[in-house]
């Protein structure tokens, strides 16, 4: 395999680029690991009374509305951001998936789904309290990407 790195000068956003003779499960390994690089982490800046924040994305459970406010939650605690949940979407890494129209996930943080076909699902975090409802319309998408979790963290 050849790797090579071009420097181009005005470039408005740096790109990516894999040419390769087949999609293999390395080939897939390289994209994913670019996706989940903490780019968008650097935009992103977290409020709570008169302080900003600065932590990794690694730490948020989900983000959620709040009114006309969109908070990051981690364990411990809600910050506000400046992003919309359409914003974050574009801009997250592959481990955060949207739940309903008011909560994107991390699905590494996620413990456990209480199932409920007729209805939203419940969904529990790792090591907090906190509980978000995943909406019957985007319980499919989760669940695959659940699925996909573990081929990814290898």
């Amino acid at each position: 395999m050849k790797v090579r790195i071009e420097l181009v000068n005005d470039l408005p956003e740096d790109e990516v680029l894999i040419r390769c003779g087949r999609v293999d499960e390395t080939v897939q390994r390289i994209e994913q690991f670019i996706r989940e690089q903490p780019f968008a982490a650097a935009g992103i800046t977290f409020c709570k009374d008169n302080e900003e924040f600065y932590f990794p994305l690694d730490t948020v459970l989900f983000f959620e509305t709040e009114g006309d406010d969109i908070y990051a939650h981690t364990a411990n605690d809600a910050y506000r951001i400046k992003y919309r949940l359409y914003e974050l979407e574009a801009l997250l890494p592959r481990y955060f998936i949207r739940a309903s129209k008011s909560a994107i996930l991390n699905i590494r943080q996620i413990y456990s789904i209480a199932i409920n076909i007729a209805a939203s699902s419940l969904v529990k975090f790792k090591n907090s309290h906190k509980q978000v409802y995943v909406s019957r319309r985007y319980y499919a998408a989760l669940r695959q990407r659940l699925n996909e979790r573990s081929y990814y963290e290898k």
